[in-house]
């Protein structure tokens, strides 16, 4: 019997990469998506293009006005707000910030963890959101670590971070040789029909998969 792993799937590269990257080691995984408002949530059809192709157990969780509330304030929540456009390392991508997000939804995945009878719970944070995204650092994932372990009976959760040290352009590389099929994700932040471009997020996914040496599927279906 396969041991069971929940993964937190945005339907970004990282969380895409880190899926199959599950499912290729023999876990049996069941994902976990989020529908809190973003302006990109064209991102939950990537993610149910993944679980689908993969034939993955995929819940997603849509976000009440309340809850939305308290995640309100970014510029990826609130379409009154520009998505600033530039390097993913500049100060100005702090407004993208969502409030506490990746607690609140280590949290609901936990609960969903136990649920599914799972002992571990995995996200791709990885280290080109250090500088700018305060839950998906190191420090943030071991002490979130420790909660989870005492969340439940008989040691709890164990998280499960295996980008955390690596760069977007190391997972692309990661994604290439496990033939991820990137054309099933969607990254950029404008939440429009195609990327924008100049967003840091799609700033970012050009310089990974420019690092890979392989063309974005993205880019090459408006081409």
């Amino acid at each position: 019997m396969k041991e069971k792993i929940v993964a937190i799937l945005s339907g970004g590269m990282d969380s895409t990469t880190l899926v199959y990257q599950l499912s290729l080691v023999g876990y049996e995984v069941a994902c976990l998506s989020f529908d809190y408002g973003q302006r990109h949530v064209k991102e939950l059809e990537a993610a149910k293009r993944t679980t689908k192709r993969l034939g993955l157990e995929h819940i997603i969780i849509p976000f009440g006005a309340e809850m939305k509330y308290l995640v309100s304030g970014s510029a990826l929540t609130d379409t009154a707000q520009e998505v600033p456009q530039g390097h993913y390392a500049a100060d100005n991508m702090k407004a993208t910030v969502v409030p506490n997000r990746n607690m609140i939804m280590l949290a609901l995945a936990a609960g969903y963890a136990i649920t599914f009878g799972a002992r571990k719970l995995a996200y791709g944070a990885h280290a080109g959101d250090h500088t700018i995204y305060p839950d998906c650092r190191p420090e943030f994932a071991e002490a979130m670590t420790k909660v989870l372990e005492l969340c439940h009976f008989d040691g709890g959760i164990q998280l499960i971070a295996p980008f955390m040290n690596i760069s977007k352009s190391d997972i692309c590389v990661i994604g290439r040789d496990l033939g991820v099929p990137y054309k099933n994700t969607w990254t950029c932040y404008a939440g429009l029909d195609k990327p924008c471009g100049v967003c840091g997020s799609c700033v970012e996914r050009a310089e990974a998969f420019a690092f890979a040496g392989i063309p974005d599927p993205l880019l090459q279906e408006d081409k």
